[in-house]
């Protein structure tokens, strides 16, 4: 467990995941006060990777749910284990003369295959899907709840008893309780708005691009092999690219492909053909990569690449409020 907000900046830091204070400030709230995190903001800004360095940070299981339209509980809760109930139902059925040979009328019978029923939907028969592994760990872990938005309102509905309460309700078991109240952290890219509900079960984090410091700072901590002329003029490109009218634009983790991909190739300056050789690294629809070649050639113009980031080495103080830096994103 994190002593205070500065404990949990300089260990997250430790796994390479740069924060800012108030970022730092959410995650010792919630590990003190048991409420999930709710982390919003663009894809690629790094929300994924905060509940691996704080997994990491806290010597934690990582449980981590994936969703998608369609989402249900049978894929986030629990299900039953179908063809061993099938099994089972064939040993029934062979031992079916010695189940019914003490009854004595039809009514008899019938409740004896109905006291057999409930073996049928037991422990022995439940197969634990995320949530609920998250419930009956032994160890608090980090649940992980990626791109909730992605999931259907029916969806969000049924987490409300579980993150206000941390516990589940199976209908042929009844409420299972945690526990150990596990660390939650839910990821919206923002392709949809969320119920009040949900946000107000949570805290909230609102994380954005890096200021060119921050990135800069990514770039040294990620891809050491990079000089640093090219490391400036790289972050210089992509804070201009993010300006631009694009249907994607490059995230983090494109930030420190493209910096890696430059070292490999041995690069020492960033020129106009080679952005047009490796722009597929940050630039993934062929619109996109136009608009940036239109960019790149008249930046070009305008002594392109030799622009500097302005600012000393940057820290708490050079942090916006809404901003937050973070590791290369899976």
């Amino acid at each position: 467990m994190f002593e205070n907000t500065e404990a949990v900046r300089q260990s997250l830091e430790e796994r390479k995941y740069l924060c800012d204070r108030k970022l730092a400030t959410v995650v010792f709230l919630a590990t003190r006060l048991d409420k999930p995190i709710l982390a919003e903001g663009p894809a690629g800004v790094g929300k994924t990777e905060l509940a691996k360095a704080l997994a990491s940070a806290l010597d934690r299981q990582l449980i981590r749910l994936q969703c998608y339209e369609g989402l249900d509980e049978a894929k986030a809760l629990y299900e039953w284990e179908y063809g061993k109930q099938l099994l089972y139902t064939q040993v029934l059925r062979e031992k079916i003369g010695e189940v019914l040979g003490p009854t004595r009328d039809l009514q008899e019978a019938a409740e004896a295959l109905r006291e057999r029923e409930d073996v049928f939907f037991s422990e022995n028969f439940l197969v634990e899907r995320p949530i609920l592994q998250a419930i009956r760990s032994e160890k608090p872990p980090v649940l992980l709840l990626d791109e909730i938005d992605r999931a259907d309102e029916e969806f969000e509905a049924f987490l409300l008893e579980f993150l206000s309460e941390y516990q589940v309700s199976i209908p042929e078991i009844g409420t299972i309780r945690a526990k150990h109240k596990p660390l939650i952290i839910l990821t919206s890219n923002r392709t949809r708005e969320l119920s009040e509900a949900l946000k107000r079960r949570c805290l909230h984090l609102q994380i954005g691009y890096p200021s060119a410091e921050v990135e800069l700072e990514i770039v040294r901590l990620k891809a050491p092999g990079i000089g640093e002329a090219l490391a400036e003029e790289l972050v210089v490109a992509i804070q201009g690219i993010r300006g631009l009218d694009l249907r994607k634009s490059p995230s983090i983790g494109e930030t420190i492909d493209w910096a890696q991909s430059l070292a490999v190739l041995g690069a020492s300056r960033l020129s106009k053909e080679l952005i047009e050789e490796t722009i597929s690294v940050i630039v993934k629809y062929d619109r996109d990569a136009q608009k940036v070649l239109a960019y790149i050639g008249g930046e070009e113009k305008k002594e392109f690449g030799q622009k500097k980031i302005t600012g000393e080495k940057p820290n708490e103080a050079m942090y916006e409020m809404h901003r937050s830096v973070h590791k290369h994103p899976h």
